[in-house]
């Protein structure tokens, strides 16, 4: 007889499940699901279309995944289920969605089936970017404290701009819904029957804190009076610590996935944040880039310190008695699938063809050939707007110094050294806070696969940078923290320090290329303050002319 934690990973296009033994950490199971719709930025399955900046989900496809994927780790383990001892959920965030008093999502009922607003509202919505402004103005205006936790600026990637949207372009559907739920937090409910809600979400992407709560009664009757009661009636103040527990699975749940009834669950994680544990990240100083279609950087701290462009600082956000930091990038591997989809030449695609291998590698094998800087290519790694230090959606890519000679290659390696230049970006703005970063890890797909990328990222930082020892670190790290409680280890640190997996190879910097790298990386910043300070209104202008 074994002891086992489950671990389940929402993330934008798929979800995973992994079976954890509790003991060795081990992954005896896993499994994963695509979502049927994806993301919906141009239609919605009715066939309406979207407008401009548009990344819905369909809620479908979270409880679809959940069924398949729990079931396939119990069937192909083996195990009996009363030998789980706790079940762990982490989601993109924030990934909102509207509910009736039922926790019924809106887009399920007749009514709203073909309403864009009763759908999910993935974390890389943008469509909400007026909406944060107006937050952002209101905050400045009345000198809201909380606004420096958030490095400053709100994202009009949060919750209360996607909830201002809903209520500014559709009343009925603000009006009808019982309450704006985290996605994390709606799974945790389908699992227990219990409303709760996460303090990593809340904390980083509600706007709560353990102080104040969510921001005050005055501010949100200025932002629209509409919202005045909305903490508290259509948003939960039902705020619950990683370290407690959720509830337990029902006995509904249990008969159609072959959990155990009564299982203990956790408060959902923010998918990147489940990382840390995963590679036994409990203490402060160790920073780690979970690096997928977008790149979160995260790391812990023992006091609060105010962060220009962050994303926040939540006191027990992942581990109680200690401040969890983010900063992020909001376009990483989508910027290299988008220029694999709609840039590369036929005859790189018949020379993939005829070896036998992907598009993505056919390039990196060309683009790891050319000196550092790609041949006087220098790109800005903002296709899906800027995170960290600009926290501004309407910013966009660029590129600069193409001419007639210019290889795809070349761009493609110029992609990744921007994604590179905006992690230093973010080092930098870290440790001149006053935060410092003792050692550098790397987690997701991208780290997983690609030497070529993390070797850049080496020599632009120019600090060794070690890896998770599991491809599948977000949802190994909701395993871990299902491993907490009545049946497990007493807390995140103990069961961290017993179950991390980080591998004994890093990635070590190459000290001409980092000399190399230094130059560019200062004419990385001079161009991003161009555009998205001194011009930005050049950006925002080109933009309305599409």
């Amino acid at each position: 007889m074994g002891r086992y934690s489950l671990g389940l990973d929402y993330g934008t296009l798929s979800a995973r499940a992994v079976l954890v033994d509790f003991d060795t950490g081990k992954e005896i199971a896993t499994s994963v699901c695509e979502y049927a719709h994806g993301v919906m930025s141009e239609k919605l399955p009715c066939g309406e279309t979207l407008p401009r900046d548009y990344a819905l989900q369909h809620p479908q496809d979270y409880i679809d995944a959940f069924y398949s994927t729990v079931r396939e780790c119990i069937s192909t383990s083996g195990i009996d289920s009363a030998d789980i001892v706790g079940v762990g959920v982490d989601f993109t965030a924030s990934t909102v969605l509207p509910v009736d008093e039922k926790g019924i999502p809106l887009c399920f009922i007749d009514e709203f089936k073909d309403n864009k607003h009763a759908y999910v509202k993935l974390w890389k919505h943008h469509a909400a970017q007026k909406e944060a402004d107006d937050i952002n103005a209101l905050a400045r205006e009345m000198g809201e404290e909380w606004l420096s936790r958030y490095g400053g600026t709100v994202s009009c990637e949060w919750m209360l701009p996607k909830i201002l949207e809903i209520l500014r372009e559709d009343e009925a559907v603000f009006n009808k819904t019982f309450r704006f739920v985290e996605a994390g937090d709606y799974i945790v409910g389908l699992l227990t029957g219990r409303e709760t809600h996460s303090v990593c979400a809340a904390g980083f992407k509600g706007l709560w804190n353990e102080e104040n709560g969510y921001p005050c009664r005055e501010f949100l009757h200025r932002l629209d009076s509409r919202l005045e009661n909305v903490v508290g009636e259509k948003i939960s103040t039902d705020i619950i610590k990683l370290s407690g527990i959720a509830g337990y699975v029902t006995k509904e749940i249990a008969a159609r996935t072959g959990l155990a009834e009564g299982t203990p669950v956790k408060p959902a994680f923010i998918d990147a944040h489940a990382a840390l544990p995963a590679l036994g990240i409990v203490d402060s100083g160790e920073l780690l880039m979970i690096i997928g279609t977008s790149t979160c950087h995260i790391l812990l701290g023992d006091k609060r310190i105010y962060v220009p462009g962050i994303s926040g600082c939540v006191k027990d956000g992942i581990v109680d008695g200690l401040y969890a930091y983010e900063a992020g990038q909001a376009c990483v591997g989508d910027s290299f699938d988008w220029f694999i989809k709609n840039c590369v030449p036929h005859s790189y695609y018949l020379e993939a063809e005829e070896k036998g291998i992907g598009l993505h590698k056919i390039l990196r094998e060309k683009a790891k050939k050319l000196p550092a800087g790609s041949g006087g290519l220098m790109a800005l790694d903002w296709f899906n707007g800027n995170r960290t230090p600009y926290v501004d959606g309407g910013l966009s890519g660029v590129i600069l110094g193409l001419n007639l000679n210019t290889k795809p290659e070349q761009i493609y390696r110029a992609l990744i050294e921007a994604t590179a230049y905006g992690t230093q970006r973010i080092i930098e703005i870290y440790e001149q806070s006053g935060i410092e970063i003792k050692r550098l890890y790397a987690a997701g797909g991208i780290a997983e696969k690609d030497e070529m990328l993390m070797q850049i990222y080496a020599d632009v930082t120019g600090r060794e940078i070690y890896l998770s020892g599991t491809a599948q670190a977000c949802a190994y790290g909701s395993a871990v923290l299902g491993a907490v409680g009545e049946r497990g280890y007493a807390t995140l640190r103990e069961a961290a320090n017993a179950l991390r997996k980080v591998k004994d190879a890093h990635y070590t910097p190459d000290a001409v290329a980092h000399e190399r790298y230094a130059e560019l990386y200062a004419q990385y910043k001079k161009i991003g303050e161009y555009f998205a300070v001194s011009e930005r209104d050049m950006m925002t202008v080109l933009k309305e002319k599409k």
